[in-house]
């Protein structure tokens, strides 16, 4: 739980100037009461009390999305080293449209599959890459309190994926997503960044 709450502190904090940069500071500020406006870059955490990913920082890596990534191996803009990069910074668009935040023009655009196959499958795509058959791209939204929702469904997780991380779906209806087990629903908080954010390119 230390862990988690440390995360959060940097996570969260007022000093996210470079979010491929974390800083270690031993208080855990509150998220911003400020909505997060169309194309601003923000961070997410996930809210489950009494979780394992309670404050959970979202990771971005090989086309997918993760709680609790120790690596996500990403390259970014500023230089930073691939392992100190270990949460991802997001955008979203006026028309629903939810993007790993980048400033070159290699976009990585999220997409969800609620189909029967897809189970709410959250993944990104990047550069011209299409979106899988059944992938839909633009109904993603945040609410007054700055939580994500997509088409008004919310997110859950699952543990044992990569590197001991949880794997994120979007709430399709089936609780155990993708053959997995002991997952668990969660509210993803959107954290505004206070200064301007460093973009990233994941992997896929």
């Amino acid at each position: 739980m230390y862990t988690n709450v440390l995360s959060l502190a940097v996570f969260a904090g007022a000093a996210m100037a470079s979010p491929c940069k974390p800083s270690a500071t031993t208080s855990v500020p509150a998220p911003s009461s400020t909505a997060v406006a169309p194309g601003e870059p923000f961070g997410l955490m996930a809210l489950r009390s009494a979780s394992p990913i309670h404050f959970a920082q979202f990771g971005a890596a090989q086309s997918s999305i993760f709680l609790n990534l120790p690596a996500q191996n990403a390259t970014c803009d500023d230089g930073t080293k691939p392992t100190e990069a270990n949460y991802a910074t997001f955008t979203v668009t006026e028309d629903g449209e939810l993007y790993l935040f980048r400033r070159s023009a290699t976009p990585q655009q999220l997409y969800v599959d609620r189909s029967g196959m897809g189970q709410g499958k959250l993944g990104y795509t990047t550069g011209a890459q299409p979106a899988p058959r059944n992938g839909e791209r633009t109904a993603f939204s945040l609410d007054e309190n700055n939580n994500l929702s997509f088409n008004g469904a919310g997110f859950i997780a699952c543990p044992n994926s990569i590197d001991g991380a949880w794997s994120v779906w979007v709430d399709a209806g089936v609780s155990s997503p993708g053959g997995n087990s002991d997952c668990l629903g969660l509210n993803a908080r959107a954290v505004k960044i206070a200064d301007a954010a460093n973009s990233c390119l994941y992997t896929s």
